[in-house]
């Protein structure tokens, strides 16, 4: 059985944010591969600053020397919201009987009630929190329940069935977001050593950016 982790996202632009964690993520539970997985067209957040095709381009960039890192590309080229409860049926389609998990960050977790059909989501996948070290979440509510419920406790554990646990992973997060990234650009800065160098190049010379401080 492989296991394979999926890490979607806007990626507006991909920065070392999501890829310190990623490869983190990548070598402490000995995955085989994750697919990044840009969003199309993303149902709770604004139209993306750059064009889909860009972005894709950027995050192609961003991951070409790690050949464990994969990009999926079924999120750009759907005509309809990137729902991830969908994602995940497909990718469950395709890798019937490997491990999948999804991974998300503390804040889209703490978010995860509001996801839809996320209780689907365990049918199909295990869901990988990455957190900072010493993080605890609340201890009362129905995702704390779900936690009780579904809490791995090694990756051993979760890694005996093909989906339906969840397993809490501390990470090196690195103070960087798609936002600080594009209100830099905006603002005439440069974005040198908040993303790869190859990212940075598509950045600068589409001028993508240039026009967008917030979405």
């Amino acid at each position: 059985m492989r296991k394979i982790g999926i890490f979607g996202g806007t990626f507006d632009p991909i920065h070392f944010g999501h890829l310190r964690p990623a490869l983190e993520i990548l070598d402490a539970l000995s995955l085989d591969e994750i697919h990044f997985v840009p969003a199309g067209q993303p149902p709770h957040r604004g139209v993306p600053a750059a064009p889909a095709t860009l972005r894709l381009e950027m995050l192609q960039a961003a991951v070409a020397g790690e050949a464990r890192f994969r990009v999926d590309e079924r999120e750009i080229t759907r005509h309809a919201p990137s729902y991830t409860v969908d994602t995940l049926a497909g990718l469950r389609g395709e890798f019937p009987h490997d491990a999948l998990a999804l991974i998300v960050g503390m804040d889209a977790f703490l978010g995860f009630p509001g996801w839809h059909r996320w209780q689907k989501i365990f049918d199909l996948a295990h869901v990988i929190v990455a957190h900072r070290p010493g993080w605890v979440l609340q201890s009362a509510g129905v995702l704390a329940d779900t936690l009780s419920q579904r809490l791995a406790y090694s990756i051993s554990e979760m890694a005996k069935s093909v989906a339906g646990r969840i397993l809490l992973q501390p990470v090196t997060q690195l103070e960087i977001s798609s936002t600080q990234v594009r209100a830099c650009v905006a603002t005439g800065g440069d974005p040198r050593y908040l993303v790869p160098e190859a990212v940075r190049a598509l950045i600068l010379n589409s001028h993508c950016y240039m026009q967008h401080t917030e979405h």
